[in-house]
């Protein structure tokens, strides 16, 4: 059963953080399968290749860059969205590979159900990130994006490591943001309704 569980746990904890910054858990991924750290089963070993890496790396520092500017990082969110889901939805496919590729006899998870998962919790996380973006500009006029963008980053990476390395604990710290983003948007809400 950890068997089956280990893989799925971490497919949704790199999707979360996935959610959080499209670009950093890929990186990750890619270097630990370079590095023989993790296995990736084919076609998602590619994430490893020199030219994927150098291409993931590059979108990284722009994406890192730009999301600390106000204006700037508002659009990033409303064209990262696409970007931010399909990257959940192939790290979650890659974990889930090794269900459907790892010898695991009766413990099949069907490619585009991973995707499906994969999509649904990092487009539901960049989301909720899109949503309290606007927060943080309204109350700081700005100046507080740069930290929140952070924030955001270091959770994107805390969650990946956590996800490859300590699956349930990658899961139970994505609901503790989820549910801390979704207590923040309340509050605000019933503060200005």
């Amino acid at each position: 059963m950890e068997q089956l569980l280990t893989p799925l746990l971490s497919g949704l904890g790199l999707s979360g953080a996935a959610g959080l910054n499209a670009y950093l858990p890929l990186l990750l991924v890619g270097l630990l399968n370079r590095f023989g750290v993790l296995h990736l089963a084919e076609p998602y070993s590619l994430l490893s290749s020199p030219w994927v890496l150098g291409g993931v790396l590059v979108l990284l520092v722009l994406d890192f860059i730009g999301d600390k500017i106000p204006g700037v990082d508002h659009a990033l969110h409303v064209f990262g969205g696409v970007l931010n889901a399909g990257s959940g939805a192939l790290l979650f496919a890659a974990q889930s590979g090794f269900i459907t590729q790892g010898g695991l006899a009766g413990h099949h998870l069907n490619p585009t159900l991973a995707l499906l998962l994969g999509l649904l919790v990092s487009g539901g996380v960049h989301t909720t990130r899109t949503l309290l973006r606007p927060v943080s500009t309204g109350l700081t006029g700005g100046l507080g994006n740069p930290v929140v963008s952070s924030a955001e980053d270091g959770s994107s990476l805390v969650l990946s490591v956590l996800a490859i390395f300590a699956p349930l604990l990658a899961v139970v710290l994505l609901l503790i943001l989820l549910l801390g983003a979704w207590r923040i948007l309340a509050r605000v809400r019933r503060r200005f309704v």
